[in-house]
């Protein structure tokens, strides 16, 4: 069955967020944990949470993913960015054990002229503070373009943080269409070829979760700029073969594209089309 949602807005709460996903036609979706740009998280409201849990097991919501806010940055040259970095993160998995079974997912972050081994070894060192054996919730590191000193544009990268984190095996990914075409993967012409390259160094069964997003950019660019579903490079055939192919086919799909949640509402009818149930 096709898992498609798209990123919604968490300031009314989960149950409303719940049905706001259901009246679009999604059975998942994606959330901030807080102001993506700030640091203040609102308190949990537990009736809400409890009401939701109950919507979704009706209605066959979920998995949901959480996404961290764009401010946490682990391997940052700066000790209070990267104790923020700490202390957010061990508080979103804190509150996101209310809703078991969800994904939280994180831009590795971007190491500052420090180098991508100090970097690798910082978001290393995060983790191994925040990882609890006993969580629900699945930490899932996200590809990226490889903008400025990012790390995550490739998938070896990404290997060598969950080598370097004491509970990496429970580590996952999720993979984000238009960061690794930006980054310079082709999953146009060469979608088998690169999800072999992913399998080789990090193990399918570490992909959880599909950002599904068109690129402003034509691959390698580095640029990682969201376009709508079939309004850029990568292109309406290729994103059909992305949702149909077996490898990715049952995972939960989210749109990270420029839109209202009308536009999504017609995204998520156009990728319905396109699946081949």
């Amino acid at each position: 069955m096709l898992k498609i949602g798209c990123h919604l807005s968490s300031s009314k709460g989960y149950l409303a967020m719940g049905r706001e996903a259901l009246s679009i036609g999604a059975n998942t979706f994606q959330f901030f944990t807080r102001n993506p740009r700030g640091g203040a998280a609102k308190p949990l409201d537990m009736n809400d949470i409890a009401a939701y849990n109950a919507f979704a097991a009706e209605n066959g919501i979920g998995p949901i993913v959480a996404h961290a806010p764009y401010t946490l940055n682990p391997c940052a040259a700066d000790e209070s960015i990267r104790a923020f970095a700490r202390e957010t993160m061990a508080d979103d998995l804190s509150r996101l054990e209310h809703t078991p079974n969800s994904f939280y997912n994180f831009h590795p972050g971007s190491h500052v002229r420090q180098g991508v081994d100090v970097g690798i070894m910082l978001i290393s060192e995060m983790l191994n503070a925040v990882l609890k054996s006993d969580m629900t919730t699945t930490v899932l590191l996200e590809t990226m373009a490889g903008k400025g000193s990012e790390i995550g544009a490739s998938f070896e990268e990404l290997r060598r943080i969950i080598d370097m984190t004491e509970l990496g095996g429970t580590l996952g990914v999720c993979l984000d269409t238009c960061h690794v075409s930006d980054g310079g993967y082709d999953i146009i012409d060469g979608l088998d070829g690169t999800l072999e390259a992913f399998d080789k160094a990090l193990g399918l069964s570490r992909l959880k979760a599909v950002h599904l997003n068109d690129s402003l950019n034509l691959r390698g660019s580095h640029k990682d700029r969201h376009a709508r579903i079939g309004e850029g490079s990568i292109g309406l055939d290729a994103i059909g073969v992305i949702i149909n192919h077996p490898c990715l086919r049952d995972k939960p799909f989210i749109l990270e594209t420029p839109n209202d949640i009308e536009g999504y509402a017609r995204e998520i009818a156009l990728i319905k089309s396109l699946y081949n149930a």
